[in-house]
């Protein structure tokens, strides 16, 4: 007897199967799976996760993408409730009560995974937990490889994939800039190759009132 064999599907059966089509938080943007979007420090990567939070509770567009509407989860862990209420009132008149808001955590390390699980168990209709920012759940020994950074990824798309949600991560940019905005992920490569999804929000001044948000990933058009 052959030994961990290959669980193979030969391709006419495979294109025959009835499969259940990927999943999307907004439809063609962001998939189930991992997502992360970077940007620079006080670039509005904060504000526009927040609006997509409250958005997709509500079943709102986001710009001209429909969004399956569900519970949302925002941890906010550089936050306190003052400044999460302040800007709840800029982006919206009223917040839904299926939008939900913590701003401290356990990490990877301590039982972050545990904790989303009793989440989504208790809202069962969830579609998006963010996690802003990624930094703040990583391992406090701060190993910077690029094994460690894949297995920390590889987690939380395990744990999204199990609990069919989309989990975003709110991560920082390069202070170096590189013509592929993959590269301008802080961390190794580790990191933009295990994402599903990468959403880079970048502008050329920081005085400059617009920004660019490349978008690229396993199951959106780049």
């Amino acid at each position: 007897m052959v030994k961990n064999k290959l669980a193979v599907i030969d391709g006419e059966t495979l294109m025959d199967m009835r499969l259940e089509p990927v999943r999307y938080c907004i439809e063609g943007l962001l998939p189930q799976g991992v997502a992360m979007i970077s940007g620079a420090p006080k670039v509005g990567k904060s504000w526009m996760m927040l609006d997509w939070t409250i958005r997709i509770a509500k079943g709102e567009n986001v710009w001209d993408f429909k969004t399956t509407k569900g519970t949302t989860l925002y941890l906010c862990l550089e936050d306190k409730w003052n400044r999460v209420q302040s800007r709840l009132f800029d982006v919206t008149d009223e917040a839904p009560s299926n939008a939900y808001f913590a701003i401290s955590s356990c990490s990877l390390t301590e039982g972050l995974e545990k904790q989303i699980k009793n989440f989504v168990t208790e809202h069962p209709d969830t579609v998006l937990v963010t996690i802003d920012t990624f930094q703040l759940i990583r391992n406090a020994e701060k190993d910077t490889s690029y094994s460690n950074d894949y297995q920390e990824i590889e987690r939380l798309k395990a744990l999204a994939n199990k609990l069919q949600i989309t989990i975003l991560l709110v991560h920082h940019l390069r202070k170096q800039g590189d013509s592929d905005p993959l590269n301008k992920i802080s961390g190794t490569t580790g990191i933009s190759g295990a994402i599903d999804t990468a959403l880079i929000l970048d502008r050329s001044s920081r005085n400059q009132k617009n920004a660019t948000l490349t978008c690229t990933g396993r199951d959106i058009e780049p």
